[in-house]
């Protein structure tokens, strides 16, 4: 599968930065943001679309990341690597990023392609979306060299720095190792060396999606400090508390597509329950229209 730089005729289909997100990538937003991972421990749930980030921001988060599968789920396709087009992906960035004030995060999976000159100016693109960060993640999409070799990867995450930094707007960029995700013989090993690499490589937050041991977490807090790092809690567990977590030392924690995958839940149950019982009591659970209708008043599209 192909993943090419943006072409010509598909930058036509990709909004072109506006005064808004102009403001956006030259305002406090971004300042915002960098100022959460200074201190404390914040949480940063993702939305999948623009409702969805409306709520979240009337619930009181102070910021909000893209998932690439919530993403993806909403559009009918798997959470692949290119499974959505880089336009695509683009186009979903800056609905979020305008849907509401707060900053936000942009799930950039590998970066949509594997030659640095597209990466670049795939790089470039999202950062004129208007998000206040995006993550970069070393995992191929390849089953047979699943992670991209440690220099691949350093020279990948080097070049994502410096189209960052030619924008002058001092977006975030977070370095993930998908070592937990991908079948690595020793994820835990493997995250912390990487991650360590990518901090010196320029990486302002590192990320290692999978990890649950809090042993583990506290080793990486410990080994990129004074880097901040993101923890994904995409289901409970032992020791995965807001309040444990930041007693390791975490400066960020997301949820992935677990919030997506909580709505899809609730509408599966709901209309397995219609097509195989045709009993009615799974809508019993729905919002209520009214307080959906109050959330979303005086919006116009």
């Amino acid at each position: 599968m192909s993943h090419a730089r943006v072409s010509e005729s598909t930058q036509a289909m990709v909004p072109r930065p506006d005064n808004v997100l102009r403001h956006r990538m030259h305002t406090p937003v971004v300042a915002t943001f960098r100022a959460l991972h200074t201190t404390g421990c914040f949480l940063m749930p993702n939305p999948w679309d623009i409702g969805s980030a409306v709520a979240l921001h009337g619930l009181g988060y102070r910021a909000l990341a893209t998932t690439s599968a919530g993403a993806a789920f909403t559009r009918g396709l798997p959470d692949a690597v290119g499974a959505m087009p880089c336009a695509a992906v683009l186009a979903h960035a800056r609905e979020l990023a305008t849907a509401t004030p707060l900053p936000v995060n942009a799930d950039f999976q590998h970066g949509y392609a594997d030659d640095l000159g597209d990466l670049a100016a795939n790089v470039t693109a999202c950062v004129a979306t208007g998000v206040a960060g995006l993550s970069l993640e070393d995992a191929t999409g390849d089953p047979a060299a699943p992670l991209y070799s440690l220099p691949v990867a350093l020279e990948r995450l080097r070049t994502a720095r410096a189209a960052i930094d030619a924008t002058a707007t001092g977006v975030v960029l977070t370095a993930r190792c998908e070592s937990f995700l991908v079948g690595d013989p020793a994820p835990g090993r493997t995250a912390i060396d990487r991650l360590v690499a990518y901090a010196d490589a320029g990486a302002d937050c590192l990320f290692a999606p999978g990890v649950r041991d809090p042993d583990v977490i506290a080793t990486i807090v410990r080994a990129v400090a004074p880097r901040p790092v993101n923890v994904l809690v995409s289901a409970p567990g032992p020791g995965l508390t807001l309040a444990h977590l930041a007693d390791l030392g975490v400066r960020r924690i997301s949820v992935g597509s677990a919030l997506a995958r909580v709505a899809w839940g609730a509408f599966l149950r709901a209309a397995r329950d219609l097509a195989d019982t045709g009993d009615f009591a799974g809508l019993a659970d729905a919002a209520p229209f009214a307080e959906l209708e109050a959330l979303f008043g005086g919006r116009r599209g």
